[in-house]
């Protein structure tokens, strides 16, 4: 008995001291740790005011802050501010915590071990006297497990040894990529709440040769050459043939309220159908772009409706997660959940039957003001992808623009 009580005066005076001294705050080296061995590290910025944390996932420019971190006991415990993402770890130390990533997925949480360190930087550089020279554009070919071929484009910008960027695909970006050069190798990672990337390859002059890790075990061989010249293929979706260019629907907005696009709402407007999911980085950035966009022009006649589909058909869940892409971007415009999953093969018959198949997400379908389809965009670029970002911007605004001068 006595030694159980002395056991439990050591731990009060562990997490007394801990109390007292804090975590240590500033940088941190995260590792999301997969079961191949394939770890993808990132950086946490943690704060702290008086006896409250603040927790920042840092991707270069961008800081994701994800709010007041709960302190329980010898535990820290944080969520994303969108997405279904927690984080759940223990206390080692003032300087060390170990825990888990917990990611809400199709059939249920996705669970993989965490741990960091403060004072450590995202990759451990090597001495080098001169790393070679990556900045600019590449071509990148990737290779899926079945031996099947994707594009995608390399936007990178470097100070020595120092390199950010992005990768392209003909649908959207990896958003904010971060990373070093050492020796004869390249390392870029990225981690969002959603997208959990890295990577890895050897360098060779004016080409590439490495291996893309996502998430819990997904990998893709790929290369990349560099060149000027690159272009990509986006993917189709229009209307039927032999449809008046229309489209209908009725759902229900995040208040329960009905929505359809034959209300007095949205006649004789420029009307956007934001295609779109909480699950979805891209659809983050389109949303932080379209909610900033709404409110300026609102009162030009246009307006916007997101139609979510989301990881299942749990309608709490799915109300609860498009509430916090809601919450987070001070959406005006109805978020509507259609009740059909992303996953469903059926998903564009029983949601938007007019319409070929939807192929990616976001996608944007533009209504010009008689609430007939002028144009479906099926590619969109965040902030982390440059200048991809500002030319879809100016398309967008364009397209816009032009459908509201129609009489």
């Amino acid at each position: 008995m006595n030694k159980q009580y002395g056991l439990l005066a050591l731990c009060l005076v562990f997490f007394l001291q801990l109390s007292a001294q804090g975590l240590q705050p500033g940088k941190w080296r995260a590792v999301l740790h997969r079961a191949d061995g394939h770890h993808i590290p990132f950086e946490l910025d943690i704060q702290q005011q008086q006896q409250q944390y603040t927790v920042f996932i840092v991707n270069g420019k961008e800081r994701v802050n994800a709010g007041k971190a709960s302190l329980r006991q010898d535990s820290l415990i944080f969520s994303l501010p969108v997405f279904e993402s927690d984080f759940k770890a223990r206390i080692i130390s003032r300087d060390s915590i170990s825990g888990v990533w917990i990611s809400g997925g199709p059939n249920g949480d996705v669970l993989l071990p965490f741990t960091a360190v403060a004072g450590q930087a995202r990759f451990r550089a090597a001495a080098a006297s001169k790393p070679a020279a990556i900045q600019g554009k590449w071509r990148f070919t990737f290779t899926r497990a079945n031996q099947t071929k994707r594009q995608a484009i390399g936007q990178f910008a470097q100070q020595g040894a120092a390199v950010s960027g992005s990768v392209l695909t003909p649908a959207a970006d990896y958003r904010y990529l971060n990373g070093i050069i050492t020796n004869d190798s390249l390392f870029l990672s990225t981690f969002d709440g959603a997208h959990a990337i890295l990577l890895a390859a050897r360098l060779h002059p004016d080409s590439l040769n490495g291996v893309y890790y996502a998430g819990t075990a997904a990998t893709e061989r790929w290369t990349a050459v560099k060149t000027d010249s690159v272009t990509l293929t986006a993917a189709v979706t229009k209307v039927k043939e032999g449809s008046d260019g229309k489209v209908d629907f009725n759902f229900r907005d995040l208040d329960g309220h009905p929505v359809s696009l034959q209300s007095e709402r949205y006649k004789g407007k420029v009307v956007i159908l934001q295609l779109m999911g909480s699950w979805c980085p891209n659809c983050m950035d389109e949303t932080a772009f379209l909610s900033e966009y709404y409110a300026k022009n609102k009162q030009r006649g246009v307006e916007i409706i997101a139609l979510a589909y989301e990881q299942s058909t749990d309608s709490i869940r799915s109300h609860n997660s498009l509430r916090k892409f809601q919450t987070r971007f001070n959406v005006q415009y109805p978020m509507l959940n259609t009740g059909v999953a992303v996953g469903d093969p059926q998903r564009t018959e029983k949601t938007l039957p007019q319409l070929t198949e939807i192929k990616v997400f976001p996608t944007s379908v533009i209504l010009d003001k008689n609430g007939v389809v002028r144009e479906v965009e099926t590619t969109f670029y965040g902030p982390g992808a440059g200048e991809y970002h500002q030319r879809f911007k100016a398309k967008f605004e364009k397209t816009v623009d032009e459908l509201l001068e129609e009489q």
